[in-house]
């Protein structure tokens, strides 16, 4: 469905694009390109018939033409409905605002735009874009008022370790918006090479570090709190909520019985000794980029304070039991080295309940804060979690 400024210009396709996954919008934006012949920006999806997990399916969506079609697009009479919950650059105003700052922060850094902004994902968590400049590319990054400020925590991490993050190259924290240097490498989905790892032990370094300095915590920070303690609170308002739809009556006894052990398991877990510090929040192999040398941690803008189990369990999901019986030996290590007489291996094990807690909390963030058409990303997310919580336990 294609507007220009504030008129309804009609729909193009379907066609196929590259990508199978719904907001991977970049093989979508050049393909309707293509068919319309201006340029184009995918704002949003409007809906899916199909599909699961995020890709899939026939979908369709909202897209913004820069300049006006001489093709006649086919009629439709589907509605395009407003949304007070709709993200800003889910708009044509508010995409147009961002790539104005973008533009205008890259001139004053010494750094023009040489060519046409290549659209890479958009969705009700983020838009990325790619900006070429005469110096290589500079990434646009664009995130909600409910996500961390990715300028801030990347301030964080790299006070304890330049290497470790992506170099800022500007930032409106204000508008949620951040231009970022490029990364040369890949993201380490299935990377074979043991080289992509210095990751863990790189981000166990920078924790204890900021930990030490009690950074995050310092008056002026943003970061959200889902230290243990505050979690165990936010099950019981779990329990209350939309979060437990799905769950069994037998499931839901189950979460109220974890709801009643979560106190001496955070006492527990505080027992082992490993300090409360700044997370990543999504701390997987998708979120580490790396060309074979050294790697670089991306996409921060999950990151909370919390236990730093948490942030060394999350990879387990992602990786072979191989793969990750080598990233458990390392993290622990990690630890055990810079806190002697600490616990970190039964820190996984007793952390794993709360670190679901969390990421139920989290997708419930989520649905709570984005419009109805874009609620199906994460729909049923908080149950699943709060079942792999009471598995765990």
């Amino acid at each position: 469905m294609v507007t220009w400024e504030d008129e309804r210009l009609g729909v193009v396709g379907p066609f196929p694009v590259r990508s199978s996954r719904w907001h991977d919008v970049g093989p979508v934006a050049a393909e309707l390109e293509t068919l319309v012949g201006v340029p184009v920006l995918v704002l949003r999806l409007v809906s899916v018939e199909g599909g699961a997990d995020g890709q899939g399916g026939h979908v369709t969506y909202h897209a913004a033409a820069l300049r006006r079609p001489a093709v006649r697009l086919a009629d439709s009479a589907a509605v395009l409905a407003e949304d007070a919950l709709r993200a800003d650059w889910a708009t044509a105003a508010g995409l147009r605002s961002a790539l104005g700052w973008a533009e205008a922060a890259l001139r004053s850094a010494g750094r023009p735009v040489t060519g046409p902004v290549e659209q890479v994902k958009t969705w009700n968590l983020s838009g990325l874009y790619r900006v070429p400049t005469a110096d290589g590319p500079a990434w646009l990054k664009t995130t909600p008022p409910f996500g961390a400020c990715e300028a801030e925590v990347i301030g964080l991490f790299g006070s304890a370790d330049a290497t470790l993050v992506p170099a800022v190259l500007a930032a409106d924290s204000a508008a949620r918006r951040v231009l970022l240097d490029h990364v040369p490498g890949e993201d380490c989905w299935g990377v074979p090479e043991d080289s992509m790892l210095t990751a863990v032990e790189r981000l166990v370094g920078a924790q204890a570090a900021l930990a030490a300095q009690g950074a995050g915590r310092a008056a002026g920070t943003t970061l959200p709190d889902r230290t243990p303690k505050v979690l165990a609170g936010r099950l019981r308002e779990l329990l209350a909520g939309e979060a437990v739809r799905g769950l069994s009556a037998a499931e839901l006894a189950q979460v109220e019985r974890l709801a009643d052990q979560l106190p001496a398991i955070v006492d527990e877990l505080a027992g082992c000794g490993l300090p409360e510090t700044v997370l990543h929040g999504d701390f997987h192999p998708g979120n580490w980029r790396s060309d074979g040398h050294g790697t670089v941690i991306v996409d921060f803008s999950d990151s909370c304070l919390g236990h730093p189990a948490f942030d060394g369990l999350r990879p387990r999901a992602f990786l072979s039991e191989q793969r990750w019986a080598r990233v458990r030996e390392i993290w622990t290590a990690a630890w055990a080295e810079r806190l002697p007489g600490s616990d970190p291996g039964r820190a996984l094990e007793l952390a794993e309940p709360l670190m679901h807690v969390g990421y139920a909390v989290r997708y419930q963030e989520f649905l709570d804060n984005i419009e109805l058409s874009e609620r199906i990303y994460h729909e049923g997310d908080p149950a699943a979690e709060l079942r792999e919580a009471i598995r765990s336990a």
